[in-house]
């Protein structure tokens, strides 16, 4: 069983920045892919980035050069850096790992994380 559990979010007026982190439970979080979803209201949720155990990074091209994922092996922990936030991002950000290992799964798709967290709100004024 792994828990996640997701900080950082807020209030935030365009062009401005927030770090949201998720920390999670669990022996080999070194070996999980991470990543980071997000969902607005009357939308469905969308891809926004993920982190290999090796390190690699994938972005959706909404986020692309704006935002940064990163993990904390040591600390157990993944960061979503975002930088120039728009309105248009303003989401319940929710972070996900995949334990069980199905790399024939696409990475951008829900279906491939088996762990969920409880999301964080991230609301961006104009």
């Amino acid at each position: 069983q792994v828990q996640l559990v997701e900080s950082g979010g807020g209030l935030v007026q365009a062009g401005g920045s927030l770090r949201l982190s998720c920390a999670a439970s669990g022996r080999t979080f070194s070996s999980y892919l991470m990543g980071w979803f997000r969902q607005a209201p009357g939308k469905e949720r969308e891809f926004v980035a993920a982190i290999k155990s090796g390190g690699s990074t994938y972005y959706a091209d909404s986020v692309k050069g704006r935002f940064t994922i990163s993990r904390d092996n040591a600390k157990n922990t993944v960061y979503l850096q975002m930088n120039s936030l728009k309105p248009e991002d303003t989401a319940v950000y929710y972070c996900a790992s995949d334990v069980r290992g199905s790399p024939w799964l696409n990475l951008k798709q829900g279906v491939r994380y088996d762990y969920w967290g409880q999301g964080t709100q991230v609301t961006v004024s104009s």
